[in-house]
Parts: C-alpha cells; sequence; structure tokens
C-alpha cells in the first residue's frame, strides 16, 4: 500500500474526514529520525492496508498544518481515529511500540 502525502490543501479531506483510523508521520527532509521512522511507516501501511491508513506531511512545506497542531519535534506520529482527539508521540519509535501506544491491535486484519 502506497503512503500518501498530506498538504496544507488536502489534510482535511486525506486525514480529518478519513472514515478510518489514520497514522499521520510529521516530518522534514533534514531530519535524520525522521529518516528511521520511513521504514517502519512502510511496515504500518502494509501491515494495516485497508484498516488505517498512513500519511506524510512534510512540516516545511505545510507550516499551517504543523501549527494547527502544535508540531514543535520531529518526528511527531500522530494516531487520528474518527469522533476522538489525535493522539501523539514524539520520536522515533519502531512499529511494534507505534503499535502500542496507538492500540492497532484493534484495527488488525483477520483472517475469517
Amino acid at each position: 500500500m502506497a503512503i500518501k502525502v498530506a498538504t496544507d490543501a488536502n489534510f482535511e479531506e486525506l486525514v480529518l474526514k478519513a472514515d478510518k483510523p489514520v497514522v499521520v508521520d510529521f516530518w522534514a527532509v533534514w531530519c535524520g529520525p525522521c529518516k528511521m521512522v520511513a521504514p517502519e511507516m512502510e511496515k504500518l501501511a502494509a501491515k494495516y492496508e485497508g484498516q488505517v491508513d498512513v500519511v506524510k506531511v512534510d512540516v516545511d512545506a505545510n507550516p499551517k498544518l504543523s501549527q494547527m497542531f502544535n508540531i514543535m519535534s520531529i518526528p511527531t506520529i500522530a494516531f487520528f481515529r474518527p469522533g476522538v482527539p489525535p493522539m501523539g508521540v514524539v520520536g522515533f519509535r519502531p512499529l511494534e511500540q507505534l503499535e502500542q501506544q496507538f492500540g492497532l491491535a484493534d484495527y488488525a486484519k483477520t483472517d475469517a
């Protein structure tokens, strides 16, 4: 599954109006730890394909979003669920920690 790229212009449509949970990676090109997070986001996107969307936001290219969500440090990984305030973590986290932090096991694909 491809990771989507959100901008100031399409963030509301991709994330805020999404009908399923969305994990958002707030990052920047120059950020070393952000480069470490990228493979974890790829794993998350593959594991939860169809259940949870994964979106990246370049904070330098989208300053309105950084300001709106008070992003002071990157990488910041935020979890948005319909009807629930977002939650987030700052800094590198491996897939397992993100799953635990955001309760992603609830969204895992089940072999029915």
